[in-house]
């Protein structure tokens, strides 16, 4: 009989693709950029100019690649970043219905996140 790994349970992320965030822990702590990438499964974020990583590159003529040592982002642990408010100011975010859409909202100062609007 095999045996079954056991699923964790999924998270559900309050930052989403293209918010603003400050990282708040570890090397790059202080740096705001724009989210490029949420990974749900492992509570990960891919952040823009944040934990950067040198990569050794392969030069590839068919791809038009050069070779090299390239700097890319890493991804960063959801935890260690917040998001920030329409006055740079880091925040907790909340959940409300205006009309007929569900619009998140800073909690610091009550003002609505710019998000592509979900009907409910």
């Amino acid at each position: 009989m095999p045996v079954r790994m056991q699923e964790k349970p999924k998270f559900k992320s309050k930052i989403k693709r293209n918010d603003q965030v400050v990282v708040i822990a570890g090397k790059d702590a202080g740096k705001k950029g724009r989210v490029l990438r949420v990974l749900g499964e492992k509570n990960r974020v891919l952040v823009e100019g944040v934990m950067l990583m040198k990569k050794h590159v392969k030069p590839n003529p068919q791809r038009n690649i050069k070779g090299g040592i390239a700097e890319q982002e890493a991804t960063i642990h959801i935890s260690n970043v917040m998001l920030v408010d329409s006055e740079g100011n880091k925040t907790r975010t909340g959940a409300r219905i205006e009309g007929e859409t569900k619009v998140r909202f800073a909690k610091t100062n009550d003002v609505a996140i710019a998000t592509k609007g979900k009907k409910k």
